[in-house]
């Protein structure tokens, strides 16, 4: 009797544990720029690019960089809604913040910037994401402002802080 109860309960326990499936964890990563300020003839831009080296394995995916850009005003409210993206190889995403989108009560405002990562656990070593902010000339494009983080060693990676190297296929 005790082996048929036992042998129900691990039944029930295992049926339990199936049910529940398995969650990807997933690894965040924030990033803001420091202020910056926007004249009425400028715009700010946020490029990102994800310099993860694509796998050898046949069939691979390439790798991919997934997130937000946040545009913020002096006073920290959001600026519109944060934009997606997804990077995927060596390719340059943008995201644009005019002078009129920032509503500024003269001819000069601040903003903040800042990126958000998101990536499961699991694809994490296949993203390094490198980024910058810069403000321009609306007219001409001249680049007036340009902030940077190097792509030697301080890529923002979806590795979370103590674990390096890569995650297999």
């Amino acid at each position: 009797m005790r082996i048929g109860s036992l042998a129900f309960a691990t039944c029930v326990l295992a049926g339990c544990a199936f049910g529940q499936g398995t969650a990807t964890p997933t690894v965040m990563r924030d990033y803001a720029f420091p202020p910056v300020g926007l004249a009425n003839s400028e715009t700010a831009q946020v490029n990102l690019v994800n310099i993860a080296p694509a796998s050898t394995t046949a069939g691979a995916t390439a790798p991919a960089c997934t997130g937000t850009v946040t545009f913020a005003n002096a006073s920290g409210k959001t600026i519109g809604t944060p934009a997606s993206f997804t990077t995927t190889g060596s390719q340059v995403t943008s995201m644009q913040l005019t002078f009129s989108q920032l509503d500024p009560s003269g001819t000069r405002g601040e903003f903040l910037a800042s990126v958000q990562l998101t990536t499961a656990f699991s694809q994490a070593a296949r993203c390094e994401l490198v980024f910058s902010l810069e403000t321009f000339d609306s007219s001409s494009g001249v680049t007036h402002v340009y902030l940077g983080n190097s792509s030697t060693g301080t890529a923002l990676t979806g590795f979370p802080i103590g674990i390096r190297g890569p995650i297999p296929n």
